[in-house]
């Protein structure tokens, strides 16, 4: 199989299917997303057959603040090696962006832990991530 990807937004749609296919649609706010993708710092796509597969995007204010989001490879694709596609792509942006001492955070499933610690990504004991939903 042959995969490409391309360093841009996924579409509204995309991003949409995607998502859908990882059980996430309950936990986003479609209505908004289209800005939110807008204000990404990098975002790639995978595509098979002319049809996205994979998605990743940074987010943050492209100084101090790099966080990876909405890495998602669609189910029938996993684990081959597309997630490292993404990934690559992702470390290479912020190894040419992201200034000495910059916080690079990401929130991981459990099946999406071993794959980041490829990267040096690990919790640490003295901090603890939290996160909260809307509405406040």
């Amino acid at each position: 199989m042959s995969f490409e990807i391309k360093e841009r937004t996924p579409t509204h749609e995309e991003f949409h299917q995607l998502c859908v296919s990882v059980g996430w649609e309950k936990m986003m706010n479609f209505k908004v997303i289209q800005d939110s993708l807008e204000n990404s710092l990098y975002s790639v796509v995978v595509l098979f057959e002319s049809k996205i597969i994979g998605m990743g995007r940074i987010i943050g204010d492209g100084y101090i603040y790099f966080y990876l989001q909405d890495i998602v490879v669609l189910p029938t694709f996993q684990k081959m090696g597309i997630g490292t596609m993404i990934m690559d792509k992702l470390m290479s942006y912020l190894k040419e962006n992201a200034p000495d001492q910059a916080f690079i955070g990401l929130f991981s499933s459990t099946e999406g832990k071993k794959l980041y610690e490829k990267y040096e990504f690990k919790q640490y004991p003295a901090l603890t991530g939290m996160f909260r939903v809307a509405p406040i």
